[in-house]
């Protein structure tokens, strides 16, 4: 049969790929992960975290920073962060700290969790921590609380000229500074310079008249960008990463003690089988930019800070849902609905027409058609209608009409959606109250114990009725 859901994968895209395989008995496998023993386990709706995707990722990125460094024969050293926003999971921040990183916080909120990390020893005193974010009274003055307790790289970024102000004031020792300079956003945008930072033209002065001559109580060692739009081969990248470039060597020549350039993050992940990204060569170009400039301006080459979130995590994480009904509205349209909401568990799909890289579990054998998934909230908008390399979403039909099959056609169609790791948790709201009441999915953790076994181990059961209604007020 040519018109099968594996024929249709394989005549478009190169299968199996790295992470995706379908097994002998004609289930998918994501990673090592035999996912149908997982809800034969668990049942649906089901999250899991692959935690071993994210020291693989960390790795890959180190690899190819130092392979640029040695091609380029530069001269700073690189320096990976993991920006905590991404998901603030204790598993997930602990699991990355296993090999060898840094972390950027966004919030007051984050101190408390980098507090606790030291005390469970998982950081020392050593690790950078870079402040980012316009900050509050009650960040600057924990920011300025774990310098004086003796944390030696803790990085404020400075996100507007006032911020100073506040750790000149708390902070009893010397310290390092940072400047996030604001970039210009694309054409399509619809304003024109990014609301975070301070503006490129505004540094020199600022500098001068505000960081200038204070090198005992502290002195400005990084600037940082970021770009919206993530790291990319274009003229708007290239064009925003060189101007951050040159104002480093313009500040280099009156600011010693300046060493660092943050680009940020933005390492884009795969949401399609047919994604393709050559990583290695934006590294090689940023690595190469940065020398090329430094060497013109003959001032020492800069370190290299990155501060990956979706990179790291991303790809650790699915979504697995089962088609519990289909229904027929018209001539041109079937829904498959599924055991859950799009709403509350994948947020990115309806906030911001996010697409992720979406697979069935099983069934891959029998014939496909076109389909919108929806979810099973009341809402009009709890619907996923296309993939990221087309307008569409083809899936296996539901049921075969061979009589012969009888017994395959009993077991529901699952769907996974995959590479969900970042983000999804923090938009949404860990627990607390759905829309229509829908309830958190059972969370799986998948991950080696100490003797090189894959095992797994439930992190959070379902939502319950009880513990929504007593966040209500229905229970006292």
């Amino acid at each position: 049969m040519n018109n099968t859901y594996t024929s249709l994968v394989n005549q478009t895209f190169h299968f199996p790929q790295d992470g995706f395989e379908v097994n002998d008995d004609g289930y998918l496998q994501f990673n090592e992960v035999d996912i149908k023993k997982l809800i034969d386990k668990h049942g649906t709706p089901l999250k899991l975290t692959y935690l071993p995707k994210i020291g693989m990722q960390i790795n890959k990125a180190k690899d190819m920073f130092k392979n640029a460094f040695k091609k380029h024969k530069y001269e700073g050293e690189y320096f990976y962060c993991y920006c905590t926003k991404s998901s603030h999971f204790s598993f997930v921040v602990e699991e990355a700290l296993r090999h060898n990183i840094h972390l950027e916080t966004s919030y007051a909120y984050d101190i408390e969790i980098i507090n606790r990390l030291y005390q469970r020893r998982k950081i020392n005193k050593e690790t950078f921590i870079i402040c980012n974010g316009y900050k509050q009274k009650n960040y600057t003055s924990r920011i300025a609380k774990l310098i004086n307790s003796g944390f030696k790289n803790v990085v404020p970024i400075l996100d507007n000229k006032e911020e100073l102000a506040a750790y000149r004031r708390s902070v009893k020792q010397p310290f390092a500074l940072g400047i996030r300079v604001a970039a210009e956003e694309e054409p399509n945008f619809p304003f024109y310079t990014s609301r975070l930072g301070i503006r490129a033209k505004d540094i020199l002065e600022f500098y001068v008249d505000e960081i200038e001559g204070y090198e005992e109580k502290f002195q400005l060692k990084m600037l940082h960008i970021f770009l919206n739009k993530g790291i990319k081969d274009d003229i708007y990248y290239w064009s925003e990463l060189n101007k951050i470039i040159n104002l480093y060597c313009q500040l280099k020549k009156i600011c010693p003690e300046l060493d660092s350039i943050n680009i940020g993050g933005g390492f884009p992940i795969k949401h399609s089988l047919g994604f393709e990204y050559d990583y290695q060569f934006m590294i090689n170009e940023i690595v190469g930019n940065i020398k090329k400039a430094c060497k013109k301006a003959k001032v020492p080459m800069p370190n290299i800070y990155t501060e990956f979130g979706s990179y790291t995590v991303g790809e650790s994480m699915a979504h697995i849902y089962s088609v519990i009904g289909q229904k027929i509205q018209n001539d041109r349209e079937c829904w498959y609905m599924i055991d859950s909401s799009f709403i509350t568990t994948l947020p990115d799909t309806w906030g911001i027409g996010e697409k992720f890289l979406m697979l069935p579990v099983n069934k891959w054998d029998n014939e496909y058609h076109r389909v919108v998934l929806g979810g099973i909230t009341c809402d009009s908008h709890d619907y996923y209608d296309s993939e990221e390399h087309i307008n569409e979403v083809f899936l296996p039909k539901i049921a075969t009409v061979d009589p012969k099959d009888q017994e395959s056609n009993k077991e529901p169609l699952y769907v996974g959606f995959f590479h969900t790791g970042a983000y999804q948790d923090q938009i949404s709201g860990y627990g607390g109250i759905k829309h229509c009441l829908i309830p958190s999915p059972k969370h799986v953790i998948v991950e080696y114990d100490k003797n090189g076994k894959l095992i797994d181990w439930v992190y959070a059961k379902e939502q319950t009725a009880q513990s929504m209604l007593k966040i209500l007020g229905y229970l006292r």
